[in-house]
């Protein structure tokens, strides 16, 4: 199962208070579903739990004639596509109205009448996301969204998310495949949102996974770290090698100041020893910016050599 059938699974388990929260819900189900006028009204769906969710609240507040399918859809999980229709006209026209709409609107819009209050207005949500909303698994990336075909609706159901004092949210409009999407990008705005509509378990799912990925992203942040000062020292300590092994065969290193005699010895016989710890081991020792020093000075003698042949 897909993490947005798990999410549509808990969502589906909320409970209502009171009759006027089930006809929020039922109102955003319906309005945001694929048909929804006075002569047809039908919700298709991937979750069997939004399948059933819908034709029992349908059959509490109007107790309508409901046919139910469900098809395999030849998909490469195979998944289960189910429709939720009514199937007299009359019924959807009965319908449609008690919910405030009528057919000589000139587009489908937000009957805000149907929202009485917060609770009203977190069942509605419920709903509309239950109906064509999705999230994507954490695992991958941060991405809620509801998906309509009307703009001026999309545009009503933008500003109610914008609207809820807890979430402080900022949902963005596009427009793909000929249908309007209203969607969230911000792991903390989906988290508060889904606790908002009645799912802290799949909210608390994106937390878990947010904390994993940065945790890995920081472990691999210091291995990378790490695995580049290696790869610095070790070119470092091959320069310094072929410094040394340059004068050793050129002029001898028992030719060089004694200082820099010293540091050639300890490095040929040391080559994975960091600076520091090589100046630890000259007596008296001396810091790390010291040992550098040395070094680069063997690095250029060896240089002058080179452009003197």
């Amino acid at each position: 199962m897909s993490f947005a059938l798990d999410v549509k699974k808990e969502l589906a388990k909320a409970e209502n208070k009171s009759r006027s929260q089930d006809f929020a819900e039922v109102y955003g189900m319906l309005l945001f579903s694929r048909h929804f006028s006075s002569s047809e009204i039908g919700l298709k769906t991937k979750s069997i739990s939004v399948a059933e969710l819908c034709i029992s609240k349908l059959n509490t507040l109007f107790a309508p004639v409901v046919e139910k399918q469900s098809v395999l859809k030849p998909t490469k999980n195979f998944i289960n596509l189910h429709t939720v229709s009514l199937v007299i006209p009359e019924e959807c026209d009965r319908i449609f109205t008690s919910f405030g709409h009528s057919e000589k609107s000139p587009s489908l819009r937000l009957n805000r009448a149907n929202i009485e209050d917060d609770m009203c207005r977190v069942a509605f949500l419920r709903g509309a996301f239950l109906s064509c909303g999705s999230v994507n698994d954490p695992a991958k990336n941060y991405h809620l969204e509801f998906c309509s075909q009307y703009k001026n609706l999309s545009q009503d159901l933008c500003t109610l998310l914008c609207e809820i004092e807890e979430c402080s949210l900022s949902p963005k409009i596009i427009l793909r495949s000929g249908a309007y999407v209203v969607y969230l990008k911000d792991s903390e705005q989906i988290t508060d949102l889904l606790t908002y509509m009645g799912a802290p378990g799949s909210a608390m799912d994106i937390m878990n996974a947010k904390a994993y990925k940065e945790m890995r992203n920081l472990a691999n942040l210091r291995t990378n770290s790490e695995f580049a000062n290696i790869t610095k020292t070790a070119n470092a300590s091959a320069r310094q090698l072929w410094a040394i092994e340059k004068l050793d065969r050129s002029i001898g290193l028992s030719s060089l100041p004694e200082p820099l005699y010293e540091i050639a010895l300890l490095r040929r016989e040391n080559p994975e020893l960091s600076l520091r710890a090589l100046g630890d081991l000259l007596s008296p020792p001396i810091s790390r910016s010291g040992v550098n020093h040395r070094l680069q000075k063997l690095i250029e003698l060896a240089e002058n050599e080179v452009k003197g042949e």
